[in-house]
């Protein structure tokens, strides 16, 4: 039997209210070799073997499609294509007028996107039999808003920049709501705070030198 969590969503639009979404709890992850053994079951009518070879193929066979151009549709599971992104020492490209523009070398796979078949959602809905698991709150700040960005300023002045997760740290926000903000207050006029860098690599900085 499969248990859900609901947990709370932070309150991005300033309405004073906090939401609730449901997440499946994940027991743990089955590796390949306890997958294989899964669909080898007996009066499945294939085994380990056959499965093991199959999903080789697959596994060389979709990565060479799919940088190819190709979209690929597996019947009852889903839909896999490549997405593409910036590679992580290249600046965001616009369409503005007289901007130096990237070429492919700027460019690279930064991910696979799945879209799940209809008929996978509904079977594994059938299957399903769920029970309640518990639930996750947000981590509430005991700080203003004024405070955590003196707590900031005052990481910074001794320290060359700072992380998410250390924001994180300093206020007890969530790492979620923690970036949230910090990109809030990095838009403000005249920000105390200034990011650099972009995804994984971004850090944060005194905005007042």
């Amino acid at each position: 039997m499969a248990k859900y969590i609901k947990k709370e969503i932070a309150d991005l639009n300033n309405t004073g209210t906090t939401h609730a979404y449901y997440k499946m709890q994940t027991w743990r992850k089955l590796n390949h070799n306890e997958f294989v053994d899964k669909c080898a079951h007996s009066g499945s009518g294939v085994n380990r073997a056959m499965v093991d070879a199959v999903l080789t193929v697959v596994s060389e066979e979709l990565p060479r499609l799919l940088a190819e151009g190709f979209s690929v549709q597996l019947d009852n599971i889903g839909t896999f294509y490549a997405k593409l992104g910036m590679k992580e020492d290249k600046e965001q490209d616009s369409f503005e007028t007289g901007e130096q523009k990237h070429n492919a070398q700027s460019i690279s796979v930064n991910g696979i996107g799945f879209r799940a078949d209809k008929s996978l959602i509904y079977k594994t809905d059938r299957e399903c039999d769920l029970e309640r698991g518990g639930e996750s709150r947000l981590r509430v700040s005991k700080y203003s808003l004024e405070e955590r960005i003196a707590l900031a300023k005052s990481f910074l002045e001794q320290n060359a920049f700072m992380r998410v997760a250390d924001y994180a740290d300093l206020t007890g926000l969530s790492q979620s709501k923690a970036s949230i903000e910090l990109r809030q207050i990095c838009m403000q006029p005249d920000a105390p705070i200034q990011a650099q860098g972009r995804g994984s690599h971004r850090i944060y900085v005194n905005g007042e030198r």
